[in-house]
């Protein structure tokens, strides 16, 4: 399916009856500065004959350390501006962030220097409400965010 196609968890939860969001950061030395639309949600790339979920469940367990199990609701998969696809789940559920340990990938680091260093592949995770989390999340995303919100018939805090 290759590198267009991609599946990941939105993993949201309610706290005092507001809805916050999971969200992860890029590792690596070209996210290191980056923070308002530059967070994701915990996704990747399919392997040869894998499910679509199956690789978003794999991807988050990657990518965070965790396993997610729980109902998950199918959403509209999201055409993001690079014409990648990224299909997504929402799921209700809890992961302290203090506890996301990323797999790492390997790259030329400086550029033109001939070292191979390790990154890993998100460098944190962090919870947000509706408002941050729009703020935070790369723009091409942020229907998911309007999706979550309509699946729980919430009235949407923030405009797409």
């Amino acid at each position: 399916m290759g590198k267009q196609l991609s599946s990941g968890i939105l993993l949201y939860r309610r706290r005092d009856s507001k809805l916050e969001f999971f969200l992860v950061h890029p590792g690596g030395p070209y996210w290191i500065k980056k923070d308002n639309e530059a967070w994701s949600i915990p996704k990747g790339e399919f392997a040869e004959g894998e499910e679509l979920l199956e690789t978003a469940k794999r991807e988050f367990c990657e990518e965070t350390g965790t396993e997610v199990i729980g109902i998950f609701q199918e959403l509209t998969p999201l055409k993001q501006p690079s014409g990648k696809i990224i299909y997504a789940w929402a799921l209700e559920g809890e992961i302290d962030p203090a506890s996301v340990r990323s797999n790492t990938f390997t790259m030329e680091w400086p550029p033109g220097s001939g070292v191979q260093q390790e990154f890993p592949e998100i460098d944190k995770g962090e919870w947000f409400g509706i408002q941050a989390a729009y703020e935070k999340i790369l723009p091409g995303q942020r229907g998911f965010l309007d999706q979550v919100q309509d699946l729980l018939s919430l009235k949407r805090e923030v405009p797409s």
